[in-house]
């Protein structure tokens, strides 16, 4: 069983994400569940979404302790608290920061590592320009494709056509396509970050009207 933690905070589309990640590893054959876990519900405060993937059917709905992987939306939980505690050996972890992977290292020195094993991705910059609002959740998935393997860049796009349409679907899934290439781009220098972010581009970005009021999805999907 492969198991990832997701670490944000309200309104940031941790559900979301945990969602979406369960569909991308259903739709590369995996058994696929999605559970969130809430302390105060309330918009910044600290949310953590589980995914697992399974060839076997799923049946543990326990919270995951010990994730083959870590994906960690907000930068400022890196001083918060640990979002890799627990990580087993040779897991992989992705940031959404401007700063390096040496750079999270040496903020948290529990993250990854091994090469190849810590990827950190300027996600925050990049839905910015295709979506106008910072929520990182289809950027960052798209990064963890790139870093793991695990899923592929289409089926993370295809995960994003389920939950959502029009400009909301393109944007997110340009966010996916650019931070897929960040992390490819980039995968050789743990010294490499973004403290400028990405330049603008020129994207039909969604209206405030056009975006969804929250981007959370349904609470679960077990094998989906």
């Amino acid at each position: 069983m492969f198991q990832i933690v997701i670490h944000g905070r309200g309104g940031q589309g941790v559900v979301t994400a945990s969602e979406m990640l369960a569909r991308a590893g259903f739709a590369g054959g995996f058994q696929a569940q999605a559970m969130p876990s809430f302390g105060s519900e309330r918009t910044g405060a600290p949310v953590v979404g589980y995914t697992r993937f399974s060839k076997e059917r799923i049946l543990t709905r326990q919270p995951i302790l010990a994730p083959n992987a870590v994906i960690v939306l907000d930068p400022t939980l890196l001083r918060a608290m640990n979002p890799f505690g627990g990580l087993v050996e040779g897991g992989w972890a992705v940031v959404n920061t401007r700063e390096s992977p040496n750079g999270v290292r040496r903020i948290s020195p529990d993250a990854p590592s091994g090469p190849g094993l810590l990827a950190t991705v300027p996600a925050d910059d990049i839905v910015r320009e295709y979506l106008g609002r910072p929520i990182p959740s289809a950027a960052l998935l798209g990064a963890f494709a790139a870093l793991t393997g695990i899923i592929t860049l289409g089926s993370v796009s295809d995960a994003v056509r389920q939950l959502f349409s029009g400009k909301v679907a393109a944007g997110n899934i340009a966010s996916a396509e650019v931070a897929h290439q960040w992390v490819t781009d980039h995968s050789g220098d743990p010294d490499a970050g973004a403290p400028d972010g990405i330049g603008p581009v020129q994207a039909d970005r969604p209206t405030e009207a056009e975006l969804p009021n929250t981007l959370i999805g349904a609470p679960e999907v077990s094998n989906a």
